[in-house]
């Protein structure tokens, strides 16, 4: 289930990102080929006003989803310097303490997110050039909260019970096996992630 889950998330996010960059495109396209003469009689007629508009709430969608993202693989960058330099079992208490911290605010934004979603679609607010309801645009705040809330809790559970966080390497590119096997990538001395209990050996 939560396989599928996070299969879904990356599918979400990347359908996201592809439809807002190809709408984009089209409507750069459109207005650059509406100033060539021979292009504007077919041209002039097709109305891409709508296409701003529906790629900021892409975005808006796809940021929201892509913080839970973030929080599941470890990409989110934080200042732990003084919390790397606490022994193990001290440093494991605030590490606990921040992403349960982490969970309770996205909780409580998720919340008020979803009582104000509520409230909007009692209304008759729509978008200015889509005219969609505005509950279906604010919805991204509920759930993309309550995601990353839900994202939180399962990195705490996987911390206890393993010492283990994530951690995402930005220099390694999806498709090539040209890394040696015995790489750390847990090996980082940047103070931008909190070392985990697993690999503290490591860490040092």
């Amino acid at each position: 289930m939560l396989r599928f889950l996070d299969h879904l998330e990356e599918w979400l996010i990347a359908f996201l990102m592809g439809a807002a960059t190809l709408i984009t495109f089209a409507a750069v396209a459109h207005r650059y080929g509406s100033g060539i003469n021979l292009l504007y009689p077919y041209l002039a007629h097709i109305n891409m006003a709508w296409a701003q508009e529906l790629t900021i709430y892409l975005f808006v969608w796809m940021a929201k989803f892509g913080a839970a993202y973030g929080v599941r693989t470890g990409i989110h960058v934080g200042v732990d310097v003084l919390i790397n330099k606490l022994g193990d079992k001290n440093r494991s208490r605030f590490i606990v303490l921040g992403l349960l911290a982490g969970a309770l605010f996205t909780a409580i934004v998720g919340t008020l997110g979803a009582t104000f979603v509520w409230e909007i679609a009692h209304t008759d607010q729509t978008s200015a050039d889509l005219e969609v309801p505005m509950w279906l645009v604010y919805l991204a705040v509920p759930c993309g909260s309550y995601l990353m809330s839900f994202r939180f809790l399962q990195v705490t559970w996987n911390f206890i019970r393993t010492g283990e966080l994530p951690k995402h390497d930005h220099s390694h590119v999806e498709g090539m096996d040209d890394v040696a096997e015995d790489s750390n990538w847990f090996a980082m001395d940047d103070n931008l992630h909190p070392h985990d209990i697993k690999h503290k050996d490591d860490n040092k």
